[in-house]
Formats: structure tokens, C-alpha cells, sequence
């Protein structure tokens, strides 16, 4: 899918949703979603990632632990006090618990989103091998285009 931009420099796209995660990634995504899509609303969503309480096993996977619902609170109050420092005027927020990778496509999907915007991180190999990449993996789920931004070194 292409989207025409005019000489002024918008796009066709109105609804920009942006991961945020807090990393160097993600405020390189936030700053370039500014910078390249003013007229757009902009919706910033975080997903605290529930899987905090479980272990990675030895086979690539996760071991399942019991939820501990007051680690998962402090997370997310943490993660919304964070957030909230993020927003500027005008823009939008979301705070998820769950699964990254569909709480960003939910949220999109849900808010009518036309553009994903998310910052992507250098892994190592061994990482991205078991776990793969959160961008990688929204860009081959998700209906709407995706922009992957990664933070300048």
C-alpha cells in the first residue's frame, strides 16, 4: 500500500498509532511520528507485558509461574505515570497489560488505526532466534502499514 504525500509534506495517513515502550527505539518512532505526520491524531500505547511473571526455559519457550497480580499493578501504575509524561497535547494514550505484539494490534485495530508506528532494537542473535522481534512480528500481523524506526547509535 502506497500513501501519496503533497508538497507540504502530510500523508494520507489521520490515525498514527505509536508504541511505546520507553526505550531509545521507541522515542526515535514517538519523535519521527511528530516530526512526519503533524496533522495526524496521534495515539501513544503501551502494553505492560503480563509475561513479567514467567520464566524463559531452556527450549526457546516460557515456563508459566503463577501471576502475581501486585507486581503486574505496580507495573502498570509504574508504566501509566511514564506514559503520561510521554503525551503532548493533542495526542492520545492508551495503557495495555498483555502481550505486546497483540495488545498494539488490538489497540490499532480497535481505535481504527492506518499506520502502526514502533521502534525496533538490535538483539542478539541467540535472543532473536527464541524470541524474534516485536516489530518483526506486528509488521507480519498487522492489516495497516507499519513504520520500524531503530534509535540512531
Amino acid at each position: 500500500m502506497t500513501q501519496s504525500t503533497d508538497l507540504h509534506g502530510t500523508s494520507g495517513f489521520q490515525r498514527v498509532l505509536v508504541g511505546v515502550d520507553f526505550s531509545a527505539s521507541s522515542a526515535a518512532a514517538l519523535a519521527l511520528a511528530r516530526a512526519r505526520f503533524p496533522g495526524a491524531t496521534r495515539r501513544l500505547v503501551h502494553v505492560t507485558d503480563a509475561r513479567v511473571t514467567a520464566a524463559p526455559d531452556l527450549m526457546g519457550g516460557v515456563t508459566p509461574a503463577l501471576p502475581d497480580p501486585t507486581l503486574l499493578h505496580t507495573l502498570e501504575s509504574a508504566d501509566g505515570q511514564r506514559l503520561t509524561r510521554e503525551v503532548q497535547a493533542g495526542e492520545e494514550q492508551e495503557l495495555m497489560v498483555g502481550d505486546p505484539v497483540t495488545g498494539l494490534l488490538d489497540a490499532a485495530r480497535e481505535w481504527g488505526a492506518d499506520l502502526i508506528v514502533v521502534g525496533t532494537h538490535a538483539q542478539g542473535a541467540l535472543e532473536h532466534f527464541f524470541v524474534g522481534s516485536t516489530a518483526e512480528k506486528i509488521v507480519a500481523r498487522s492489516p495497516v502499514p507499519v513504520l520500524t524506526v531503530r534509535a540512531a547509535r
